[in-house]
C-alpha cells in the first residue's frame, strides 16, 4: 500500500499542471474562455493510451529493465519525462505561443500517462482481487489525490508570489523525488551492476525524449494545419462536431463484433500482440461490452466536464489565486482522503452497483455545489464547502470506478487492457471537456455545471444491465 500511495503521489502532482492549473494561467494571460477549453483535450491523451501501452507490457527499457525489472523500468522512465517536460513548460510559461504551450503540455500528459500504464499493471498483477483492490486502489488514489492537491495548491500559491515559471519548476522537483527512491530499492534477483543500468537508462532515456519531443513537435504542425485549413478557430462551435465523434467509436465496435465473436484461439486477431488484449475484452463480453464502454464513458463524465472550467468560474467570482489555492490545500487534501477511503471501503465490503450508484450521487451532488458557490457572496468559507464537496464525490467515485475497471480486466493482459478501459471511460467525456468554453458561451456556468451534475447521476440506470453482464469463459491455454 505504501509502494502505491507513492506511485499514485508521482502521477498526480504532475496532472494538474496541464490542467487546472493549465487553465488559470492562461486565464491570466488573457486567452479567450473558447480557446482554454480547447486545450481540455490536451487531456485526450491519456483516452489513447491504449496505443502505446503494449509496448510497455512487451518491451523493457534499456538499462532501467534490466536492473530494476519491466515495471519499474517504465516508471523512471516516464518519471524523467515529466521532469523536463516541467521544466520547459517553466521556460516558456509567459505563453507568447499556444503553440508551444501546447506542446510541452501534451508531452507532460504523455508521459504522466506512461507512469500511470506502468504503474495501473503492476497493481492489477500484485493484486488481482476485488477484495485485494480495494485497499491498494484507495492507498494508490490516496496519493494521487494527494499530489493533486499538494500541486494545485502550492503551484497556486507559488504563482501569486514568485510566478507562474517558479510553479511549475516547484512541481517539478517534487515530481522527480520518487526516481532516486526508486532507484534505491532492491533491484532484481538476477540483476547485477547497479551503476552500469543507471548510466545505460539515463543514455537510452535521453534519446526516447528527444524523439517523443519531435514525433510530438510533428504530429501537433499537422493537426493545426489541418485544423486551420478547415476554418476551425475560437470562434466556431465546435459541439455539434463533438457529440458526432463520440459515436463513431460505439458504431466501429458493432459493426465488428460479430467477427471477434466467431474468432478461435488461434485466429491472428486475438493472437496479435498489438490487437489481441483489445479483441479478447469484446470477445470475453460480446454485445455486453458496448453496455459497458457506454457506462464507463458516462460515469465519470460530470467530474471532466467540471474539471477544467471550475477554477476559471470561480477566479471570475472574485476569488484570488491564493484563495483558490488555500482552498486546494488542507480542505480539499481532508475532503478527498475521506472520499477516496470511504469509497475503497465500500467497495470491499459492499455489492459493486451499490458501491457505484452511492459514488455517482456523492459526485453529482458535488458538482451542483458550484452552481451553489455562484449565487453566494465572495467568502472563503463559502469557497471551502463548495471544494470539500466536490473532492469528497471526486475521491469516493474514482476509488469505487477503479476497483470496478481492475475487475473487468483479463490477467493476461493487465497493462493493455486496464489501458483501454481506463482511457476509453473519458474519450467522451474529455472531448466534451474542450467544448465546454462554447458551452458556457450559451448556457452560463449555472447551466453547464448543473449539466455536468445530471450527467453523473446518468450513470445510475445502467447499473441493472451491469450487475447481469458477465464474461465468457476463455478458451485460450493457460
Amino acid at each position: 500500500m505504501a509502494l502505491f500511495g507513492l506511485l499514485g503521489f508521482s502521477a498526480g502532482l504532475p496532472f494538474y499542471m496541464f490542467s487546472t492549473v493549465l487553465t488559470l494561467r492562461l486565464q491570466a494571460h488573457g486567452v479567450a474562455l473558447v480557446v482554454i477549453g480547447f486545450f481540455a483535450w490536451v487531456q485526450l491523451l491519456p483516452t489513447f493510451k491504449f496505443v502505446w501501452a503494449p509496448l510497455l507490457d512487451r518491451f523493457d527499457v534499456p538499462g532501467f529493465g534490466r536492473v530494476w525489472g519491466k515495471r519499474r523500468g517504465w516508471i523512471m522512465l516516464a518519471q524523467l519525462g515529466i521532469f523536463t517536460s516541467m521544466v520547459a513548460m517553466a521556460a516558456t510559461s509567459a505563453d507568447a505561443s499556444l503553440g508551444v504551450t501546447a506542446l510541452f503540455a501534451v508531452l507532460l500528459a504523455f508521459w504522466t500517462t506512461t507512469l500511470e500504464v506502468a504503474a495501473d499493471a503492476w497493481r492489477i498483477e500484485l493484486a488481482p482481487t476485488q477484495t485485494e483492490q480495494g485497499p491498494i486502489a484507495a492507498a494508490n488514489l490516496w496519493g494521487y489525490r494527494t499530489a493533486m492537491v499538494a500541486a494545485g495548491s502550492g503551484a497556486l500559491l507559488v504563482a501569486d508570489g514568485p510566478g507562474w515559471s517558479a510553479a511549475y519548476l516547484v512541481i517539478a522537483a517534487a515530481a522527480f523525488a520518487p526516481f532516486p527512491m526508486l532507484a534505491a530499492m532492491r533491484p532484481e534477483a538476477t540483476a547485477t551492476r547497479r551503476t552500469a543500468g543507471l548510466a545505460t537508462g539515463i543514455i537510452a532515456s535521453i534519446g526516447i525524449l528527444v524523439a517523443a519531443a519531435a514525433i510530438t513537435a510533428a504530429v501537433g504542425w499537422v493537426v493545426l494545419a489541418v485544423a486551420a485549413g478547415a476554418g476551425l478557430s475560437a470562434q466556431t462551435n465546435v459541439t455539434p462536431y463533438v457529440l458526432a465523434s463520440c459515436m463513431l467509436p460505439f458504431i466501429l465496435m458493432a459493426l465488428a463484433l460479430p467477427r471477434i465473436r466467431r474468432a478461435g484461439p488461434t485466429d491472428p486477431l486475438r493472437t496479435s500482440t498489438a490487437m489481441g488484449p483489445y479483441v479478447d475484452f469484446f470477445w470475453r463480453y460480446g454485445f455486453g461490452a458496448l453496455v459497458v464502454l457506454a457506462f464507463v464513458s458516462v460515469y465519470r463524465m460530470g467530474d471532466v466536464l467540471a474539471l477544467n472550467l471550475s477554477k476559471p468560474m470561480i477566479k471570475g467570482l472574485g476569488y484570488s489565486l491564493s484563495a483558490i489555492g488555500r482552498a486546494d490545500s488542507l480542505v480539499a487534501l481532508v475532503a478527498s482522503i475521506l472520499g477516496v477511503g470511504i469509497g475503497g471501503l465500500m467497495v470491499a465490503r459492499t455489492r459493486m452497483g451499490y458501491a457505484l450508484g452511492i459514488a455517482a450521487c456523492f459526485a453529482a451532488f458535488g458538482n451542483f455545489g458550484f452552481v451553489w458557490l455562484a449565487h453566494q457572496t465572495v467568502s472563503e468559507p463559502m469557497l471551502y464547502l463548495a471544494t470539500a464537496a466536490d473532492q469528497f464525490g471526486n475521491g469516493m467515485a474514482g476509488a469505487v470506478f477503479v476497483v470496478y475497471l481492475s475487475m473487468l480486466v483479463n490477467l493476461r493482459y493487465p497493462g493493455a487492457q486496464y489501458a483501454f478501459l481506463s482511457g476509453f471511460a473519458f474519450l467522451l467525456p474529455r472531448l466534451l471537456a474542450g467544448a465546454g468554453g462554447s458551452m458556457v458561451e450559451r448556457i452560463g456556468y449555472d447551466g453547464f455545471f448543473l449539466l455536468s451534475g445530471v450527467v453523473s447521476l446518468a450513470a445510475i440506470p445502467f447499473l441493472p444491465v451491469i450487475a447481469r453482464t458477465r464474461p465468457r469463459q476463455s478458451d485460450m491455454p493457460a
